[in-house]
């Protein structure tokens, strides 16, 4: 059985788009799983949602972004470490729809599943008891397999950190398929994992697609705290590429 794994959309519905074509291509690819971070950074939180909600054969869990905007739905505290794009995640809560607000509300944290005979743990970042734990924006397959000790999971895929995190262990394989919605480049990652009662194979895949109107949207749209954005996430695109008319696709 093959499955998609995809993670940290960040509002980038063109991105999205992009993957899903793609992986509608395969033909074969029998559920997808999506690890968080579907809102917030791109301006299209309320797209890519109904995408999620929508579409068949889609499971989410929940985010620190989804996490940082409800907490401020909630008239509670800024998400801890969320405090300097506080302002953005006011903005993106006032633009959510209420049928999606509720979607997020209802999202797990994380999920076990099985499939043909393997353990899965579906997670956006990795758990310390109840409390969230950020892990290492470099992380070792070592220091993963110490903190996974004693689990029963043969897959751990993961998200919140925005690079690819691909680690093959003694114990287990770790995933983090880099994030789909923020990227130097236009360029929208993903991955397909195929299940079978004794391997597990992965395919790290990234879709092109053309980012040029949705980058510009910051603008338009007068996105809170844009230029950080642009620069921290896209790296800088807009000026990079475009100042000549050039298409980064």
């Amino acid at each position: 059985m093959k499955i998609a794994i995809l993670t940290d959309i960040h509002g980038n519905y063109p991105a999205l788009s992009a993957v899903f074509s793609d992986i509608d291509s395969h033909g074969d690819i029998e559920h997808t799983y999506c690890l968080g971070d579907m809102i917030g950074i791109g301006p299209d939180s309320n797209e890519v949602l109904e995408e999620i909600m929508h579409r068949k054969n889609v499971t989410a869990v929940s985010g620190n972004h989804e996490e940082a905007v409800l907490k401020l739905l909630q008239g509670k505290h800024t998400l801890p470490g969320h405090e300097m794009i506080a302002e953005h995640h006011k903005w993106v809560g006032k633009s959510l729809k209420k049928e999606n607000i509720e979607f997020i509300q209802d999202l797990p944290q994380t999920l076990d599943i099985e499939v043909e005979g393997q353990k899965i743990l579906i997670t956006h970042y990795h758990m310390n008891q109840e409390q969230r734990e950020v892990i290492d924006e470099r992380p070792s397959g070592l220091a993963l397999d110490a903190k996974y000790k004693d689990s029963p999971y043969n897959l751990v895929c993961f998200g919140h950190h925005h690079p690819i995190h691909y680690f093959k262990t003694a114990q287990r394989i770790y995933l983090n398929p880099g994030a789909l919605g923020c990227n130097d480049h236009a360029i929208a990652r993903y991955a397909v994992v195929e299940l079978q009662k004794a391997t597990i194979n992965i395919q790290l895949i990234g879709a092109t697609y053309d980012n040029k109107s949705f980058l510009e949207s910051f603008e338009q749209l007068k996105v809170p705290d844009r230029d950080f954005m642009i620069k921290a996430f896209h790296g800088n695109q807009l000026e990079r590429d475009f100042k000549d008319g050039n298409n980064i696709s």
